[in-house]
């Protein structure tokens, strides 16, 4: 998910330095949701970790 969002990020500016604004929103709106998607599930686990009840993956 990571590597996803560091593609979607370089996308976003290669595509905004090259006008096109278009392609350069989307790409950076996709990267800010997943993002967040990606907080949400490190402080899930976080919090998770700290109650005792460990994830087994």
């Amino acid at each position: 998910m990571l590597q996803l969002l560091i593609i979607l990020i370089i996308v976003a500016l290669v595509a905004g330095a090259m006008g096109f604004t278009g392609l350069a929103a989307g790409a950076s709106m996709l990267a800010k949701i997943i993002f967040v998607l990606m907080l949400i599930g490190i402080a899930l686990v976080l919090i998770l970790a700290f109650t005792g009840m460990a994830i087994l993956f």
